[in-house]
């Protein structure tokens, strides 16, 4: 594996990274500025688990405590569909400042108090609540770049997710200009283009385990349709490049990365999500 350490130039791509893309519409000025993503696990214990009995407490917390936090711009969970692991369920929240995540949680409990005022009825709700999840989770922040195609306002569907997970390298012949340039290319000739792709969201690091993570989230409305939208895009990369200039560009933007990634897919609980 390439382990390049140019102290200027991870520095130089840190900024560029977790800063806005100006090449990109100004219409995403009213998206999240960071992303907190739980991975829970099913209590795989819980004998008489029932999923309709999970989503009825889940909604009963969404009305009454998660629609009201004005902190919290957006809530979903994901339960499994392909990954190391098929007890995860994701849950991913939204915010508009590093601040607005402390201030989520005292809003939060100010909310469940008022919701259930007497302290034994509110710890008999969460710890059924509770009881669906092993104790065991991990928890990463990540900062949403410009380029994202959004997933149409008012949707009810559960859509998959695919996420592609791969690493930057930090190259010392790379730069913050050349990266900024392909990527918004890319976006332009093949994620906007393809109708396979109902949303793409593209995510960097953080806070958390691994800060060279580059995470993508495709949303597509079936299996069936990413394998298509693989298929699509392989379609307009070789219009949008062919020949010497598609390799020629693709070892450009290949030293930006280790050559490593991961995959997995869930399906969004529409009915869950704020």
């Amino acid at each position: 594996m390439k382990t390049t350490t140019n102290l200027k130039f991870i520095a130089l791509a840190s900024i560029m990274l977790l800063l806005n893309f100006s090449v990109f519409a100004q219409n995403e000025a009213n998206r999240p500025k960071y992303i907190s993503v739980t991975t829970m696990h099913w209590n795989m214990d819980k004998e008489d688990f029932s999923m309709d009995a999970w989503k009825a407490l889940e909604k009963e917390y969404l009305q009454k405590v998660l629609s009201k936090n004005q902190y919290i711009l957006s809530a979903s969970y994901y339960t499994h569909l392909f990954s190391p692991d098929n007890t995860e369920v994701l849950y991913v929240q939204t915010y508009p400042s590093w601040e607005a995540m402390d201030k989520a949680a005292d809003r939060t409990e100010e909310l469940a108090k008022q919701a259930w005022p007497d302290e034994k009825d509110r710890d008999a709700f969460f710890k059924k609540l509770d009881d669906n999840f092993s104790i065991m989770h991990s928890d990463e922040i990540y900062a949403p770049l410009d380029g994202a195609k959004l997933v149409p306002q008012g949707n009810n569907k559960d859509l998959v997710m695919y996420v592609r997970r791969t690493h930057f390298t930090f190259p010392e012949d790379g730069s913050q200009k050349e990266f900024d340039a392909m990527r918004a290319e890319n976006f332009e000739k093949v994620i906007s283009k393809n109708e396979y792709i109902k949303g793409y969201y593209p995510n960097v690091h953080a806070w958390g385990s691994d800060k060279t993570e580059f995470v993508e989230a495709f949303f597509v409305d079936s299996l069936c349709d990413m394998e298509k939208m693989f298929d699509r895009n392989g379609e307009l990369i070789s219009q949008a490049w062919s020949g010497e200039a598609g390799k020629e560009r693709g070892k450009k933007w290949g030293k930006y990365f280790t050559g490593v990634h991961g995959d997995s897919a869930y399906t969004l609980v529409a009915e869950l999500s704020k």
